[in-house]
């Protein structure tokens, strides 16, 4: 189950127990909407409270992240999990965003603000 919450140029994703395929079509399409309407985004995905996710959501998120290579500015990752930590260093390779984690919300909300201010 996911929980998304978006404003401006941020979309923010909470996801609870299992990440399943149907979680990650919603987030895909709300951000293919705020790309299409806003140009390149800041997104926040928090997966402290993750306990796994499906291999069809594996390969769906390297085929999405290859698609928007160019339409992300800033991707933070709340988890304190290093597996996840590892794979959110991999995925750098496959979009030209900034991409840090973070195991605080206020440090990774302020570190996407600061991104946001210089747009603006």
């Amino acid at each position: 189950m996911i929980n998304i919450e978006h404003r401006d140029r941020l979309v923010a994703v909470t996801v609870f127990g299992e990440f399943a395929l149907a979680d990650y079509k919603e987030f895909e399409e709300l951000v293919n909407y705020k790309i299409q309407f806003s140009g390149p985004i800041d997104l926040l995905f928090d997966l402290r409270e993750m306990v796994g996710f499906t291999l069809d959501v594996a390969w769906e998120e390297v085929k999405f992240s290859r698609q928007h290579s160019h339409d992300f500015r800033r991707i933070a990752v709340l988890t304190d999990d290093q597996w996840l930590t590892w794979s959110a260093w991999v995925s750098q390779l496959f979009v030209d965003a900034e991409v840090q984690v973070f195991d605080d919300e206020a440090e990774a909300r302020d570190w996407l603000g600061s991104a946001a201010e210089t747009v603006e």
